[in-house]
């Protein structure tokens, strides 16, 4: 009989997203299906579609008593792409407009909202039989912790640091509100410079942490990535793992991708795509290069540089299309540079299907992150023949190869890759790339070659579950 895994996150795509975290917890499960009985969970928000999903209620309601609180619980269900699903509902935690909060800040009651779904995982255990349950990130940290200290329960836990920056910190009178003993108040446990630290919950009590990609497991361990906690992971090092994520090659095939308009196998195919994208963005020249950045607006995502650097990329020859949402300040910044320059346009929001139709279209993909932890964006960017130009940190460096390096044959992607966070790094990169065009043969060569890597979850999901198995014997 298959062992039963509870696959734990606050997003899941295309329920809910906001990040990466919710491709991997959509397509990671997917994966290891084959191999395991998976039960994905996530709370049941407001905006997701019950109807368009045929999400139902699965049993009758019970109360979950936190901090001396009592909350009355919800338990819906669905099957998405042959994977079971399982839908936390209360309304503290679901009955808001954003999952986390408006792009500025978070939500004030997150402490409460997030420590309330992990103790319904933790019933969820304890109601029904799971070998392993995977956590991720900080949302559901809590639940590590809480299954740990039950001595009833046999489950294991498999904790994933998707992204070390956002570890849930909330002052510390909220320990009582989510009905965690004082005692774990410590620099062993929970606390942090004097407030409580969800994630440290995760990475203290689970049997096992990975992060997503092997190069920013070592990064963590530094000051310069670690965000204090470098010296608490140092501590569990033993029992830490970085590997690589991967991506859901049905979902992102231009060979089948139903948002573009028109599907291809090579990097000749594109060109309906790019004159479908010039047209969406108001930009013209289909022979020029066209960049596109697509992400969320925030510092690590290298956005302050881009700001800083897109006047000068302005003046090559070529096409910049951006999309994405985020702090105001940037919307502010981005729109006047859009008004002074025709070559650079701007789609401020959330949108799926044209961020396909952008990847189709694309030359080349800017992604000037200050820190990394994997990236999808440049594997999704491989796979429809478009360049990554990418700062060399985290999983981009473990993911995209010099192209000066290329080799025919290889197993690796290639891109252009810059070393250091500067516009003038980030400028020359763009140069670089706006001369390789040029040489459409070589171009077209190392596009056509990045189309045939394998980004996809197969050999990720072989060592996920040699994790699994070793946790629960």
């Amino acid at each position: 009989m298959a062992k039963r895994v509870l696959f734990a996150a606050s997003e899941v795509y295309p329920f809910a997203k906001t990040g990466g975290l919710a491709d991997v917890a959509h397509s990671l499960p997917k994966a290891l299906c084959g191999r395991y009985d998976v039960h994905v969970v996530l709370p049941l928000y407001r905006s997701i579609d019950r109807d368009k999903y045929d999400i139902t209620l699965l049993n009758e309601p019970f109360n979950i008593e936190m901090g001396g609180v009592e909350y009355t619980i919800e338990i819906y269900g669905c099957l998405f792409e042959g994977v079971e699903y399982r839908f936390v509902y209360a309304p503290l935690l679901c009955e808001r407009d954003f999952l986390y909060g408006p792009p500025e800040c978070g939500y004030e009651d997150n402490a409460l909202r997030f420590g309330l779904f992990s103790h319904v995982l933790a019933a969820l255990i304890r109601s029904e039989h799971y070998d392993i349950l995977h956590l991720n990130d900080w949302q559901c940290a809590l639940a590590a912790l809480l299954i740990r200290e039950d001595p009833t329960i046999p489950t294991k836990t498999l904790y994933t640091i998707h992204n070390l920056a956002y570890q849930g910190i909330f002052e510390a009178d909220v320990l009582g509100q989510i009905g965690i003993n004082s005692g774990y108040m410590t620099m062993d446990a929970l606390e942090f410079h004097g407030k409580v630290n969800f994630m440290k919950a995760g990475i203290a009590y689970s049997d096992t942490i990975t992060t997503v990609s092997p190069n920013y497991a070592k990064e963590i361990l530094t000051h310069e990535f670690g965000c204090g906690l470098e010296g608490f992971i140092e501590f569990h090092r033993p029992k830490l793992q970085g590997i690589l994520n991967g991506i859901d090659s049905e979902h992102f095939s231009p060979m089948s991708d139903t948002a573009l308009v028109s599907t291809y196998k090579n990097v000749k195919g594109k060109k309906a795509s790019k004159s479908d994208i010039l047209k969406h963005f108001g930009l013209k020249g289909a022979t020029k290069s066209l960049f596109v950045f697509i992400g969320r607006f925030t510092g690590q995502k290298g956005i302050d540089l881009l700001i800083e650097t897109l006047p000068k990329m302005a003046a090559l020859e070529c096409n910049i299309a951006i999309l994405g949402d985020g702090e105001e300040e940037y919307h502010t910044a981005l729109n006047a540079i859009t008004q002074s320059y025709k070559n650079v346009s701007l789609y401020m929001g959330y949108d799926e299907a044209l961020s396909h139709r952008m990847y189709a279209a694309s030359d080349f993909l800017l992604m000037p992150s200050l820190f990394e932890p994997c990236g999808l964006n440049q594997m999704i960017a491989f796979a429809y023949g478009s360049l990554p130009v990418v700062h060399r940190v985290g999983g981009l460096a473990d993911t995209v190869k010099k192209f000066e390096n290329y080799k025919e044959g290889s197993s690796a992607g290639y891109g252009i890759v810059f070393n250091s966070p500067t516009t003038r790094a980030l400028y020359a990169a763009v140069q670089k790339a706006c001369e390789l065009y040029v040489d459409k043969k070589r171009f077209d060569e190392i596009a056509n070659h990045n189309m045939g890597c394998d980004f996809s979850w197969s050999e990720s999901a072989k060592i996920y579950s040699r994790l699994y198995e070793s946790i629960s014997k």
